[in-house]
């Protein structure tokens, strides 16, 4: 059942509140995906999976920290950690995963700050968590209600055509 984009909002309000001073990545990543996913009322557990193993280019395995094949990679740090680092990590394992399972997303979190990378637009943007309510449309991915944008034909190829 959809929720509306204000049910969202206040989620997304209430979230932030809840992870407000966390620092912890061991201990309390897991439960922070589960409830960011559960503010745009996706039950974490039928989209995706914690600690993914996958084997990275240097032939080691990686666990992944949230992986929704095809959609997503979600990887998390310590307060403070370094954010680049952490998307450097996040794409090394797309490495081992299949054309189907390839993401095109990619978020990264020290639970104060929230980075979404948008590998198909090629685009990326930064946030405080305390800001998630305000931030809520970045990530209608998340719920499927993502507004599709029609380009018009360049009339080359309507020509063409």
């Amino acid at each position: 059942m959809a929720i509306s984009k204000n049910e969202i909002k206040s989620r997304a309000h209430a979230f932030s509140k809840e992870w407000e001073g966390e620092e912890r990545e061991r201990a309390e990543k897991d439960t922070f995906w589960n409830e960011f996913l559960e503010v745009f009322g996706v039950k974490r557990r039928r989209v995706a999976i914690f600690e993914q193993a996958i084997k990275k280019l240097n032939k080691q395995t990686g666990f992944i920290d949230l992986f929704w094949p095809g959609m997503l990679i979600a990887e998390h740090k310590s307060l403070g950690k370094d954010l680049d680092a952490a998307f450097l990590q996040a794409t090394d394992y797309t490495i081992g995963l299949t054309d189907d399972e390839l993401p095109r997303y990619i978020i990264v979190s020290d639970f104060k700050r929230i980075r979404l990378y948008d590998l198909e637009d090629k685009t990326n943007f930064e946030f405080d968590v305390k800001d998630l309510h305000k931030e809520v449309e970045r990530f209608a991915f998340i719920d499927g209600s993502v507004k599709r944008v029609i380009k018009e034909q360049d009339p080359v190829n309507i020509k063409a055509a």
